[in-house]
């Protein structure tokens, strides 16, 4: 496990060639792919806009700025960085890149409640024109796909679809379809926690929806990591990744780095919804004490 660590390192760091029974690893780079940069720089952009527009006109707290800063960069630094080519020669680190996209990035990103800022950022006429009558489809879609439910079991098809091999062996031989692959990710993941943090069928569904979330990652990870033979052939015929560790070697880490720290994410999130769950209804205010009956003379 440490000399995995080390060869990590190593490959994140964009270290010289590294040469692995006879098959060379070239230093990885940062990812310039316009279809990446400019999405990410049209959000930051919108952000900072729209938060300059409404703190001209009163205080803003700075907690969700800093949510949606660090979402932001979290999930910029997992498509841009070497994590992102490294993803290319390993499938370990392609898992970390979709763990930080889906448990970190997103999760902060939906925490920061940042659609309305957002919506400040645009043109004034494009703003005004979001609350007409054109746009109500969109909110109702919104709302349908942000049910504690329906936005689990998206999530979970998602996850489960794209980790076939066929679709996964295209996204790594086709950049288009690996840009899709990480929309995908995004798009069903902020939709995950956007109704897990403001549900709306209450608490005991939304801790039912993460653990049954956590059994769902849990599984394919389980399976990835007690496979005896590698699932995809772009990383097979590699015969050694950019870590150092040969394809079953490799597919069994990333098994592993999608059974445990995503399961305790997930875990870790439903506990913390029923504490506030459970303390929020000792914390009930005290009944009134009886009134005491006025006596007359």
């Amino acid at each position: 496990m440490i000399r995995t660590l080390l060869f990590a390192g190593l490959v994140l760091a964009g270290s010289p060639a590294l040469a692995h029974g006879g098959h060379e690893h070239q230093a990885l780079g940062w990812t310039w792919d316009p279809w990446i940069i400019l999405p990410l720089g049209l959000a930051l952009a919108l952000f900072l806009v729209g938060r300059a527009r409404l703190a001209a006109r009163s205080h803003l707290p700075r907690k969700r700025a800093l949510l949606f800063l660090g979402g932001w960069a979290v999930l910029a630094l997992s498509l841009v960085s070497p994590l992102h080519e490294g993803g290319e020669e390993s499938f370990a680190l392609h898992m970390i890149e979709h763990e930080l996209i889906m448990l970190v990035a997103t999760l902060m990103l939906a925490a920061a409640r940042s659609g309305g800022t957002l919506a400040w950022g645009l043109p004034n006429g494009l703003r005004r024109s979001l609350g007409g009558n054109w746009s109500r489809p969109i909110r109702a879609a919104w709302r349908a796909l942000t049910e504690p439910m329906t936005a689990t079991i998206v999530q979970a098809l998602v996850m489960w679809t794209w980790h076939a091999p066929a679709l996964f062996d295209r996204a790594l031989a086709q950049p288009g379809w690996h840009v899709a692959q990480h929309l995908s990710f995004v798009a069903a993941s902020l939709l995950f926690w956007t109704a897990m943090l403001n549900p709306r069928g209450g608490a005991m569904l939304t801790v039912a929806c993460l653990f049954l979330t956590s059994l769902v990652e849990a599984a394919l990870g389980a399976l990835m990591a007690l496979s005896t033979s590698p699932w995809y052939s772009a990383y097979a015929a590699m015969g050694m990744s950019g870590i150092g560790l040969d394809p079953v070697a490799d597919q069994q880490l990333a098994g592993l780095l999608m059974w445990v720290p995503g399961g305790l994410v997930h875990v870790g999130a439903a506990l913390v919804i029923l504490y506030l769950w459970l303390t929020g209804e000792k914390q009930s205010p005290p009944p009134m004490p009886a009134r005491t009956p006025i006596k007359y003379r």
